[in-house]
């Protein structure tokens, strides 16, 4: 009984995902095993204590859902080491430079570091450590990255509470921490001129990136960034304006103007001024973008063409269900998952770079439009909240909406990941694989045919799942002689696919967190082995 509840079906998933990627560690690599082995050891200890612990009530997690820290905690480092399996892979073969793999060891270990910092800080909380004690501890954290995680998940839970669980949580401020830590070495390095130092040789591959990259880095951090600045910039003004008579009506018009002025200027001068300081871009940067979309207008035109028709389709149609049907939300917004995948695999095959660009611009509205709808900006804030809430569903809240994010992120950030060094040519498609297809087949099976559970409190049937994994191997049947006909040299192992897709349709038959969030890193991770 001890053992069936230390390891229930989560974790036993997650289990055999590290050991998956461990057995696949080459020899020079072993220390890097050793630490991520060290890592869900301590993610383990701690979710077990979480368990029995009251002390991590002071945080409003989402409600019915687990604490999610093992999977959390392993998820980041282990797609860091899965993409640096495949680059001494690449290396050996004298493929790529050792720049490109000494700065993928560097950001594998930031990511590790910054994952232990939460477990640890989470930890203290459970031990209820004396304020002197984390005065001391914090001293110790001499990794920006872990001090920027801890400040980041602390921020995140008070600021959005039953939001998110904390492996949720301790996934976003992860990423977010890798993404600033990222943006500010690269402009420190170009600040301070160290480009040539050889004790740099990380950073120095590390502000070698593409405009896209570039463009989409700055796009994103700007606008993560804008919240914080706006709300400075708004209090300034009421209190300024505290003395006149048309009280609420002239703020709500004054911070309407305020806010799309500011982020006039943010997208236009602040982002364009810091991407061109980075990166040597012979225009300005929105420019190049225009350049770039109009350098082959046919097929790029025609894809804007498709994807705008296809949008407004979709939405109006399943919009219009939503407000009459009784049809389960969870079931419907899997439409969305199909959708997805018309919308992103043609483009992927065809047009990869101007898909990347897609993505980022895709999410940079996504961010815009909820940052609208979360501050009641007039007069789109109050529409646009009552439109979001006809595709909402338990794991989404008035406070923050993330269905869509982790839709449009699950299958951008495998594709993202893909851009450089990339000798497995399904990596890219894991995204759209295992939400578009896999997670919608098993929710629409298992919801229409589904009989048997894997468990007695859970909804996930294994008619399901089966379903999942089975329309996941087939796609890939398909989609193997399809890349191998526009030119893809294939060297993807079937044995290692199929174990590949069942490990992610086994989490996401068992693990209670956000699956959109989770399930393509993790199948990610396994197809780059």
């Amino acid at each position: 009984m001890a053992s069936s509840s230390l390891f229930n079906g989560e974790r036993a998933v997650v289990l055999v995902f590290i050991s998956r990627v461990l057995f696949s560690l080459p020899f020079s690599l072993l220390l890097h095993g050793l630490s991520l082995s060290l890592l869900a050891l301590s993610a383990f200890v701690v979710e077990i204590r979480a368990e029995t612990s009251a002390s991590l009530s002071i945080f409003k997690t989402r409600p019915g859902a687990s604490s999610g820290i093992l999977l959390g905690a392993v998820t980041l480092p282990v797609v860091m080491l899965s993409k640096l399996i495949q680059l001494s892979r690449a290396f050996s073969l004298h493929e790529v430079a050792i720049e490109e793999l000494q700065y993928s060891t560097v950001q594998y270990w930031a990511t590790s570091a910054s994952c232990l910092s939460v477990l640890v800080f989470i930890y203290i909380i459970m031990m209820r450590a004396p304020d002197g004690f984390i005065m001391i501890l914090n001293l110790l954290w001499v990794l920006c990255h872990g001090l920027v995680a801890v400040k980041l998940i602390r921020h995140f839970l008070n600021t959005f509470p039953s939001c998110a669980s904390i492996g949720e949580a301790l996934l976003v401020t992860t990423g977010l921490a890798l993404y600033f830590g990222d943006m500010l070495a690269c402009t420190i390095v170009k600040a301070i001129g160290y480009i040539s130092s050889s004790e740099l040789v990380f950073a120095q591959y590390g502000i070698k990136r593409s405009e896209i990259t570039t463009v989409i880095q700055g796009v994103i951090l700007g606008l993560l960034l804008f919240p914080v600045i706006f709300k400075f910039v708004v209090q300034v003004w009421e209190c300024s304006s505290r003395g006149y008579s048309e009280a609420r009506t002239y703020n709500e018009i004054g911070r309407s103007f305020i806010f799309f002025a500011f982020l006039g200027v943010v997208l236009v001068v602040i982002i364009p001024s810091w991407m061109q300081f980075v990166n040597d871009f012979n225009l300005h940067p929105l420019l190049w973008v225009i350049s770039f979309v109009f350098s082959e207008p046919l097929k790029r035109l025609s894809l804007c063409i498709y994807w705008v028709c296809v949008i407004y389709v979709s939405v109006l149609r399943f919009y219009n269900i939503s407000k009459n049907s009784k049809i389960e939300r969870i079931l419907l917004r899997k439409y969305y998952h199909l959708m997805a995948v018309s919308m992103f695999l043609p483009a992927l095959i065809f047009q990869p770079k101007f898909l990347d660009l897609a993505f980022g611009a895709a999410l940079a509205v996504f961010l815009v439009l909820e940052i609208i709808r979360v501050w009641r900006i007039w007069p789109l804030g109050q529409p646009i909240h009552q439109f979001m809430n006809a595709f909402t569903d338990h794991r989404d809240s008035d406070l923050l909406i993330v269905s869509h994010f982790s839709l449009l992120l699950g299958c951008a950030l495998p594709i993202w990941m893909s851009s450089g060094y990339n000798d497995r040519p399904l990596t890219p498609f894991a995204g759209i694989l295992s939400l578009g297809i896999g997670d919608t087949m098993a929710s629409m099976v298992g919801h229409k045919y589904g009989v048997l559970r894997w468990s007695k409190t859970g909804k996930k049937t294994i008619e399901g799942t089966a379903a999942g994994i089975t329309s996941v191997l087939a796609a890939c049947s398909v989609l193997l002689p399809l890349l191998a006909s526009t030119g893809y040299i294939l060297s993807q192992h079937w044995f290692s696919l199929i174990l590949a897709v069942t490990v992610s349709g086994m989490l996401e038959a068992y693990t209670a967190q956000l699956d959109n969030a989770f399930i393509p890193l993790v199948f990610y991770s396994l197809l780059c082995l």
